[in-house]
């Protein structure tokens, strides 16, 4: 009980001592040990590092899970170590709303087919995103939080006690200049290399961490080349599968849907040509299409018009200025 309570004074002691350094820092009065500006540039660059992962993760998840209730849920789960919910996704609850309305419409008319299989081709997109997201959590988003609630802790944690040691050295330097006896001095010069020694050995500690940052940045690239393929092979299958979609509208008997790049049987019947767009153009009025360049249309003769070309992009139509495009074959 004794050594508790001998303890407990000490303890006591050396904390009112730090507040009145740092209160005697803060008016001016009193000097404070500054460290090394290498040691200053891997802190500001551990802060920086500790505050720019902090928002992407937090747009992340807000990306991948944008309903704010469900990133809550997914939160206690992950505290009480137990598995998220499988929840359907927003496209999964209207493909499967776009099937049930086309069985009530009749599968047998263009509508009602044309419904269920766009119901379905929600259905699949929306396991395609869910599919994303997870690969994306993993490999993105549970390295950042785990650097984050790991290392960035650990080194917020030394910093501290690095500030209590610096603040312990400079009380000690103060407790040297007001020495007024000989063995006042002694005793105060006696604490002050115990205290620079135990700043020195925590300075080294947190200098360590604070290099072991850019291996952590590192490891975040490949973690972002990884999230960048997962996004790259995400759209290509829904690019896939809105194709395939599109193909199966068009084939759909009693339809009147022709994919983009598709002929219409308008333009089918008249004299078509392919060519590429020279530079962009602003249509001026609804009579005319806005043009991309480099891009390829399908153009036809307009009777008595020298100036102009009637414009064919899948299902679009107008004129288009003939110097703003070439044609690639004549028919």
């Amino acid at each position: 009980m004794d050594f508790n309570v001998k303890k407990l004074v000490k303890d006591a002691g050396a904390a009112l001592s730090r507040v009145v350094q740092l209160t005697e820092e803060t008016l001016g009065t009193s000097e404070k040990t500054e460290l090394d500006a290498h040691f200053e540039h891997l802190a500001d660059r551990a802060n920086m590092t500790k505050t720019w992962t902090e928002k992407i993760l937090r747009n992340m998840e807000a990306m991948l899970t944008p309903n704010p209730g469900n990133r809550i849920e997914d939160f206690f789960y992950e505290k009480i170590d137990k598995k998220k919910p499988n929840r359907l996704s927003n496209l999964e609850y209207v493909g499967a709303d776009m099937i049930e309305a086309g069985n009530e419409f009749g599968p047998g008319i263009a509508y009602g087919a044309a419904l269920i299989k766009v119901g379905q081709c929600q259905q699949k997109l929306g396991q395609i995103e869910r599919d994303f997201i997870g690969t994306a959590a993993n490999c993105y988003i549970q390295p950042l939080r785990k650097f984050l609630d790991g290392e960035m802790k650990t080194i917020s944690k030394e910093m501290a006690i690095l500030e209590t040691k610096r603040l312990d050295l400079d009380a000690c330097k103060n407790r040297v200049r007001k020495a007024r006896s000989m063995l006042g001095q002694q005793s105060a010069e006696r604490e002050l290399r115990i205290a620079q020694s135990e700043f020195d050995r925590q300075a080294e500690i947190t200098k360590l961490l604070l290099e072991g940052v850019s291996s952590s940045q590192a490891g975040h690239l490949r973690c972002l080349h990884e999230f960048a393929e997962a996004q790259a092979r995400h759209y290509a299958q829904c690019h896939a599968t809105m194709q395939e979609l599109q193909r199966e509208l068009a084939g759909l008997t009693g339809s009147s849907y022709h994919p983009v790049g598709q002929q219409t049987p308008e333009q089918v019947d008249s004299e078509v040509d392919r060519a590429r767009v020279l530079c962009d153009y602003e249509a001026r009025d609804a009579s005319e299409l806005n043009l991309t360049r480099d891009e390829v249309i399908s153009v036809s003769e307009i009777s008595g018009d020298e100036d102009y070309f009637m414009g064919f992009r899948g299902i679009e139509k107008g004129k288009v200025p003939r110097v703003f495009i070439e044609r690639i074959t004549l028919n």
